[in-house]
């Protein structure tokens, strides 16, 4: 195909006319639409020398710089964190694209610097500070951005408006790593535990009866029958028919001694108990025996237990107390066959995590017990009940665990137990011990009843130091009696009134840290 000359020049003119026109109409798209009744104004005096500023803009926001010498050159070290665009001569506007530093120059016609702006872009906090201060109005709280983080400083007047302004900023920031928390609480922070665990332990036992044992041999074999007490009450006897012979049964070939225990006498534990015992061995080669034992019975005990812990903790920290002390109870065995123990503590215990929340209320994770040694439920290592083993005690406990809000100088019942246990048994020879009137020399009754009655107090203060000589200790005061107040007056301490000085003590010879 072959074009005419005629037509080329008409071809290329149309073709220029059109990409002019593009180039005419690409810088007036590109051109961004400012703001200029919010932009920031910066207006410059530079009296004929160089000047050198800082800048600080909101991002996605822009400012203007008025200067009062005409401008030709805008040298901007990272055009994509800050666009300069010159409307005219004296009027330059900077818009703010991305986080960060950058600087920006200024040169006149005869290419002399006539300003130097250090700019840094950070976010606009004005939105979430005006929100801490509507949502926190007694709080001072003062928001800042620092390469892309949310800084918070000031004070607050209690922890829970600290944390609700540290929520704020990490929605804000979007990443709660962004967020550099520098709030102090103005309000106390230190908070004073007190736990009262009071118990009242009553029990009555009561025990009427006749205990009988006998021995016989019933052609050729062996017999040994008895009454026992199912409870392990230790009666008193008060009267014994043993030895009643029934008959000489048992060969010379019969040499195994029958050993029955009637009673044992003990004092034990509060309340202490006094019983008599009657230990009686019945040879199988003497006559068959028959043995009864009268018992009666009635004990009353009373145990009352208190223990008032105390223990002070920073708000948002963990405090531990015990007073008590460790028993050891085997674990395991090692290669040479050595036992190795674990330690179990005992005693009176308490945890507890505070957090003020406000000045009248405080938040409390809280953990007591008082724990003692005690022989229910122990064991012998070897399995054995000769009581040759080891003996490991076992733990009567009383533990709390919860979390609780009150407020300072309030208390709480976090724990509360009744418990009232009643325990009844007749036993005797059966059918016999069935009979009117005769019944009751063949049968005996005993009887248990307990009642526990147990609360957990809890009360929190806020507290704050305090002089030393506004303390006092148990040991203040405390002075010891010389021999003669001893021996003669039975004295454990010197005595003298209570609001009295302390006596001082006397020595006999010089004493000191120097003795010449």
């Amino acid at each position: 195909m072959t074009i005419s000359a005629t037509r080329h020049p008409v071809f290329f003119l149309r073709g220029f006319l059109f990409l002019g026109l593009l180039l005419a109409a690409a810088p007036a798209a590109a051109k961004p639409e400012i703001d200029e009744a919010n932009a920031r104004l910066l207006s410059i005096t530079t009296h004929g020398a160089s000047v050198h500023q800082r800048l600080t803009l909101s991002l996605d926001k822009a400012a203007i710089v008025q200067l009062d010498a005409d401008a030709r050159d805008v040298l901007v070290s990272n055009p994509d964190m800050v666009d300069a665009i010159v409307r005219t001569p004296r009027r330059i506007f900077l818009l703010a694209n991305k986080v960060g530093q950058t600087n920006a120059f200024f040169f006149d016609a005869n290419g002399k610097q006539i300003l130097s702006l250090d700019i840094r872009v950070e976010r606009d906090v004005t939105d979430l500070s005006t929100l801490m201060h509507a949502s926190m109005p007694n709080s001072s709280i003062k928001v800042q951005a620092l390469n892309d983080n949310v800084v918070l400083t000031g004070s607050v007047s209690s922890a829970i408006e600290a944390s609700h302004a540290a929520d704020l900023a990490a929605r804000f920031a979007g990443d709660p790593k962004k967020v550099v928390n520098m709030i102090s609480v103005a309000a106390g922070q230190q908070v004073m535990l007190k736990v009262r665990i009071a118990e009242m332990d009553r029990n009555i036992a009561k025990q009427f009866g006749i205990d009988l044992t006998a021995a016989a041999k019933i052609g050729g074999v062996p017999m040994v029958t008895s009454t026992s007490n199912p409870y392990g009450l230790l009666g008193r006897a008060l009267s014994d028919m043993s030895g009643s012979q029934i008959g000489s049964v048992c060969p010379q070939a019969f040499t195994p001694t029958v050993t029955t225990n009637i009673a044992t006498s003990a004092t034990t534990g509060s309340p202490a108990t006094t019983t008599t015992s009657t230990n009686t061995s019945i040879p199988c080669s003497s006559p068959n025996n028959a043995q009864g034992v009268l018992k009666a019975l009635e004990q009353v005990g009373l145990v009352h237990m208190l223990a008032e812990p105390n223990l002070t903790a920073v708000s948002g920290e963990t405090a531990k107390f015990l007073a008590g002390g460790e028993f050891p109870v085997p674990a395991s065995r090692d290669r040479d066959g050595n036992v190795t123990v674990v330690f179990k503590q005992f005693g009176v215990g308490l945890s507890f995590t505070p957090v003020v929340l406000s000045p009248g209320r405080i938040s409390i994770q809280l953990s007591s017990e008082v724990s003692e040694l005690s022989n229910t439920g122990s064991f012998l290592l070897n399995g054995s009940t000769s009581g040759n083993g080891l003996s490991i005690p076992a733990l009567s406990v009383r533990r709390t665990e919860t979390t609780i809000e009150l407020p300072s100088g309030g208390s709480f019942a976090v724990a509360g137990l009744m418990q009232h246990n009643t325990k009844q048994v007749i036993d005797g020879f059966p059918g016999v011990k069935d009979l009117p009137v005769l019944g009751a020399l063949f049968r005996s009754r005993d009887f248990q009843n307990d009642e526990t009655e147990l609360v957990v107090l809890v009360s929190a203060y806020l507290v704050e130091p305090t002089a030393e000589g506004a303390l006092a200790a148990p040991t203040d005061g405390f002075v010891a009696p010389t021999d003669p107040e001893t021996l003669l007056l039975g004295r454990l301490n010197a005595v003298y009134r209570k609001d009295a000085k302390p006596v001082t003590p006397q020595a006999a010879a010089p004493v000191g840290f120097v003795v010449r």
